[in-house]
């Protein structure tokens, strides 16, 4: 007659050590990525006028590597190379930071510029 185990004595060993390669793996899906960065440029962008869409962006990722395509829209007149700079190191720091990926590559492209109003204008005062 064979033994029947009970399993009780089972949980007391230590379980045995897995080398990392046989551990399997942890993938974070294109979209997830996509999220984060467009959550990191809204961070960046700061206030946008009522009428200006979310910015949003799309990822390819390949070796946990993350190439990233972010479109926004900004208020005009402002400095457009300054606040594209900051949006790609924005998504640059928040998904190396909460993902772990690396990104060689941010390409912000400003889908639409929103004329700001200047002071007085609305009164119907010009220079």
């Amino acid at each position: 007659m064979t033994p029947v185990s009970t399993g009780a004595g089972e949980l007391d060993r230590p379980l045995a050590a897995v080398p990392p390669g046989e551990r399997g793996a942890t993938r974070i899906a294109d979209r997830v990525v996509a999220k984060i960065a467009s959550q990191a440029a809204r961070e960046a962008v700061g206030t946008l006028p009522p009428d200006a869409d979310r910015p949003s962006a799309s990822v390819t990722v390949h070796h946990e590597v993350a190439h990233v395509r972010v479109q926004i829209e900004l208020d005009y007149p402002c400095d457009i190379g300054d606040r594209c700079r900051t949006v790609r190191h924005q998504v640059v720091k928040r998904v190396g930071d909460l993902v772990g990926m690396q990104v060689p590559e941010v390409v912000v492209h400003v889908e639409r510029l929103h004329l700001v109003a200047a002071p007085g204008a609305a009164q119907g005062r010009t220079r």
